[in-house]
């Protein structure tokens, strides 16, 4: 499958970028990593006039500690320049475990925090070849108005399948996202919408631009566990990001990110309430296991059962739950 022509834009400054944005509005795809985006498009999932190169605007890389204890990420930031970063290993180590498990070293390389927050959600009725998704009468998601995942829906039920999101929901981060008309800054969480098909609040000619760890969520411990088929590089089938901080040996806070059995990464409500202040016990793992489970609404979007990834939801939970709760 070959690449549909296109014209490549590369900007040197953010503003630059946004610039080329405004101009070619609603006809441009911006390219960072390439690693999803370029994959889809030999699929005809995508067929802009434009590819907006944004990979050598250098203000939007690296991670930089704040006065305040918190930390920014440039949203250009390699996965490889996360999973090894000591300053975010030692204060926020949720997110270098989520990224680690990204595909491959070679595709960690060029994949970007920024482009791993916006991936495409993803469906095994959608992610097919023109010709294949053609002899199926297409899908809501792209070209039609059928979904096969539930039959008579109005909703697409494509998940989004980001590793780093569930991660930084625990971790309370904030984006900034910028445009001609400035900068905004708003929560991750309310930057997903929950629908398949229209799952990000990114308009026409904005710019996700960089990242925001509070000092608030540093020096919690964290774990991220990851269901797939090859463990070398699929993408996640379901995912459980946890964070958790104790004192005096009782739990004192804990938060529970999923991704991949959503149309948008999660929290689940309630584990805080459900284990705070209490001593970890096998009990109360399983019950946020439980917990968890119950906020996954896996459907047949992949190769494996929606019952499957479900439960797998509830035995990460709870391992990741007892195994944070156990460090020293």
């Amino acid at each position: 499958m070959s690449l549909p022509e296109f014209k490549l834009l590369r900007p040197r400054t953010t503003a630059e970028a946004i610039a080329l944005l405004a101009e070619h509005s609603g006809d441009i795809r911006i390219l960072a990593g390439g690693t999803d985006l370029l994959p889809s498009m030999r699929q005809k999932l995508f067929e802009p006039q434009c590819l907006l190169d944004i990979r050598r605007i250098a203000e939007l890389q690296g991670i930089r500690p704040q006065l305040d204890g918190g930390v920014e990420i440039g949203a250009l930031t390699a996965l490889t320049d996360i999973e090894h970063s000591d300053l975010l290993r030692q204060h926020f180590p949720v997110l270098p475990e989520a990224a680690k498990t990204v595909a491959s070293p070679v595709l960690r390389n060029m994949g970007t925090i920024g482009g791993n927050i916006c991936l495409d959600t993803r469906c095994l009725w959608y992610n097919q070849s023109l010709q294949w998704r053609k002899s199926c009468a297409f899908c809501i998601k792209k070209d039609g108005d059928l979904c096969h995942v539930a039959p008579g829906g109005t909703k697409c039920w494509a998940v989004f399948s980001g590793d780093t999101p569930a991660a930084l929901l625990c971790l309370d981060a904030e984006i900034e996202i910028g445009s001609t008309s400035g900068l905004r800054r708003v929560k991750l969480a309310d930057f997903y919408t929950g629908l398949g098909d229209d799952y990000r609040k990114l308009h026409p000619g904005e710019l996700l631009t960089r990242v925001f760890l509070p000092a608030s969520s540093a020096n919690y411990r964290g774990a991220y566990r990851k269901l797939r088929i090859r463990g070398s590089i699929d993408y996640p089938l379901a995912g459980v990001a946890v964070v958790l901080k104790r004192s005096n040996g009782h739990i004192e806070d804990v938060r529970v990110g999923l991704t991949a059995v959503n149309p948008a990464p999660v929290l689940v409500k309630g584990a805080t309430e459900l284990l705070a202040g209490r001593y970890m016990t096998e009990e109360w793992a399983e019950a946020a296991g439980v917990l968890a489970a119950q906020t996954a609404k896996p459907l047949t979007t992949s190769v494996l059962t929606p019952e499957y990834r479900r439960e797998m939801i509830r035995v990460f939970t709870k391992r990741a739950v007892l195994s944070l709760a156990a460090e020293t």
